[in-house]
């Protein structure tokens, strides 16, 4: 585990801390059961719906699950240090959040498309973005390297819940195509949102579940419950688990431990193949922890108690799919061993590529605006060129 700020605080109060940090219940509210299927110490449990799904993986691609897990921390690791040290503008950590991100990236296949926040740095990893490209945006020096199409992998939203619309609206469009409930597996596609617990407040998550309701839609939508909309905790936004909205727009919801890749591989790629053939939209709440700040702008301590942070400790997701693939003999030492040497190895490439970045030339701007010339972009550019060269020779 990273190091992390665990200073005592008087922000919550012993019974509200209380609330927070009990078991979590297998049922919520008489609601269907959060689906598991590693306890937090690496325990398996059985589930005859999801069963079947995870006994395709073979143990190839389940220690690659781990070597994701691991590379992608330390990542997350390294840019948050990046950003202490003046070399990032922010950052948002994911710490805690791997095995959502990783489950759910894992279950998407191809031609699926995929409509990230600005947290969703392991579903970057899943696509095969360069973690140097996300550090690119972040230092400001791009706006995102990568090509969205290349990678069926969206831009970074920065405004909260607006790429819940964007996905529906791509999904109604692969809808119109008919892409949707072919048979064809190469062609189908289905469309995945990615946001948090905070955004479901806003009225564009709202908005989009209607839309996707409405059109029955080929889009999952994958909430990350982290428990903290910043400074929010989840009763102060809803009154009932959160995957329950779903019924309220005409569609399945569901809940799954978050921090169990295994379980939201499953959930998530159940929930693709039923919106690829043609059976709508699902709502996945992803029931996780954010284990750091909101951002590196963010002090949690002023709203969380210590001992809330050390029980998720505990069900920390890595440590837990670890134990499974050492008891069930599926990775050994020199297999956890080579991979944190991988993750070393990453670690240069990510900092010595992150301070090598180059400043982009200023004009540069003008670039992306339209796909063809403009003759406003082409005068814009012009002032633009004119007014840095009057600067030239200045002292």
């Amino acid at each position: 585990m990273s190091d992390i700020d665990v200073a005592a605080t008087d922000a919550v109060s012993i019974s509200e801390f209380d609330r927070l940090t009990a078991p979590v219940p297998a049922v919520q509210d008489g609601g269907p059961e959060m689906i598991q299927l590693l306890t937090p110490e690496g325990q398996r449990v059985p589930n005859a719906d999801y069963d079947a799904l995870v006994a395709t993986l073979g143990d190839d691609e389940l220690r690659g699950f781990y070597r994701d897990l691991v590379l992608i921390r330390r990542v997350d690791a390294e840019a948050t240090a990046l950003q202490r040290q003046g070399e990032l503008g922010i950052w948002a950590s994911l710490l805690g959040q791997e095995a959502a991100q990783v489950g759910s990236g894992r279950a998407l296949k191809p031609q699926d498309y995929a409509f990230p926040t600005y947290r969703e740095h392991g579903v970057a990893w899943c696509r095969g973005v360069d973690p140097l490209n996300l550090l690119g945006l972040f230092r400001g020096v791009n706006h995102g390297g990568w090509d969205p199409n290349e990678k069926n992998f969206h831009l970074y939203t920065i405004v909260i819940g607006a790429q819940t619309l964007h996905a529906t609206g791509y999904a109604m469009g692969v809808q119109r195509d008919g892409a949707v409930g072919t048979g064809d597996e190469q062609r189908d596609t289905a469309v995945i949102a990615y946001f948090g617990d905070g955004a479901t407040s806003q009225g564009d998550v709202s908005e989009a579940l209607v839309f996707a309701g409405v059109t029955n839609a080929p889009v999952v939508f994958f909430c990350q419950n982290n428990q903290w909309a910043i400074s929010e905790p989840n009763d102060k936004q809803t009154r009932v688990p959160l995957y329950q909205r779903a019924s309220g727009f005409g569609f399945p919801g569901i809940r799954v431990d978050g921090n169990d890749v295994l379980a939201v591989y499953a959930v998530t790629r159940a929930a693709l193949d039923s919106a690829r053939s043609g059976q709508g939209p699902t709502f996945i709440e992803a029931f996780t922890y954010r284990m750091g700040a909101h951002t590196t702008s963010d002090d949690p301590t002023k709203y969380r108690v210590s001992a809330e942070v050390e029980v998720w400790k505990h069900r920390d997701p890595i440590e837990r799919f670890k134990a499974w693939l050492a008891h069930e003999g599926k990775a050994d030492h020199e297999f956890f061993a080579a991979v944190e040497r991988e993750a070393d190895e990453l670690a240069v490439h990510v900092r010595e590529g992150c301070l090598s970045m180059p400043d982009p030339v200023a004009t540069e701007m003008f670039d992306h605006v339209y796909v063809e010339s403009h003759p406003l972009v082409a005068k814009e550019r012009a002032e633009f060129t004119a007014y840095q060269a009057s600067f030239e020779g200045a002292h």
